[in-house]
C-alpha cells in the first residue's frame, strides 16, 4: 500500500518529521501496529543496512535514517503493547568496563529497535554484573562493544563471569567495536562478531534463528 512505500522512503531518506507524520497518519487509517512496525519501519531499516553494505550509504546517513525511524517508533510503541505485538528478541547492549565510548553502540541500539527486538541499553562502563543480571533479567543476547584494545579484554572477563553464573548456554554473546575481530570473538567464546550496525543485526537474528 501506498502509504507503507511513503512510511519507508521517509525513514530510509532521513526525513524524520516526514516520517513521524506517516506514522501518525497510518495509526489514523487504522492499519495494524504490527503491519507499520514490520512492512514499514523494520522493512525500512533493512533496506538501510542493505544500502550501507554495499556501500551505496554511510554513516551520517544511516544515523539520519535511524533519527528518523526513532521518532515513528516513540509514537507507535504504545500501540505496539496495546496490540501485543512480539518483539523479535530481548538482547541487552552495553560498553565494557573501563570503556566511555557510546557512539557505535548507540546506533546498534536504534537498529535493533528499528528491527523489532527489545533493547535494553546497559549504557557504557558496564562491568560484568550487570551483563550477568540482563540475563537474569531475560534477556536472549548480550551485545557487548568496546573501542579500545585496553578495555577489550573486559569482553573475555564478561564472557568467564556468565559462564561462572551458570547461564553461557542460555544467552548468545555478540561482540563488536573497532580493535575486535572474527579471530578475537573466536578466541574469547563468543557467538557473534559485528564489524558495524548494520551486521549487528543480521548477527543477531542468525543466532537467534538458529
Amino acid at each position: 500500500m501506498a502509504l507503507l512505500e511513503e512510511l519507508r522512503e521517509a525513514v530510509v531518506d532521513g526525513q524524520a518529521k516526514l516520517a513521524v507524520a506517516k506514522m501518525d497518519e497510518g495509526l489514523a487509517e487504522g492499519i495494524e501496529a504490527g503491519i507499520l512496525l514490520n512492512e514499514g519501519l523494520i522493512a525500512a531499516m533493512a533496506q538501510v543496512g542493505k544500502l550501507y553494505e554495499e556501500g551505496e550509504v554511510f554513516v551520517p546517513e544511516m544515523l539520519m535514517a535511524a533519527r528518523a525511524m526513532t521518532g515513528a517508533l516513540n509514537i507507535l510503541k504504545p500501540h505496539l503493547v496495546e496490540q501485543k505485538v512480539a518483539s523479535s528478541g530481548k538482547v541487552a547492549i552495553g560498553t565494557v568496563f573501563g570503556d566511555l565510548h557510546d557512539i557505535g553502540k548507540n546506533l546498534v541500539v536504534v537498529m535493533l529497535e528499528g528491527s523489532g527486538y527489545e533493547v535494553v541499553d546497559l549504557g557504557v562502563d558496564v562491568p560484568e554484573e550487570r551483563f550477568v543480571q540482563a540475563i537474569n533479567d531475560g534477556a536472549a543476547v548480550i551485545a557487548m562493544s568496546a573501542l579500545l584494545t585496553t578495555t577489550m579484554t573486559n569482553m573475555q572477563v564478561a564472557i568467564r563471569a556468565i559462564t561462572e553464573a551458570g547461564l553461557r548456554d542460555k544467552v548468545q554473546i555478540v561482540i563488536g567495536g573497532a580493535p575486535i575481530t572474527q579471530q578475537y570473538a573466536d578466541e574469547i567464546g563468543a557467538d557473534g562478531y559485528a564489524k558495524d550496525a548494520s551486521s549487528a543485526v543480521r548477527v543477531v537474528r542468525e543466532l537467534l534463528v538458529s
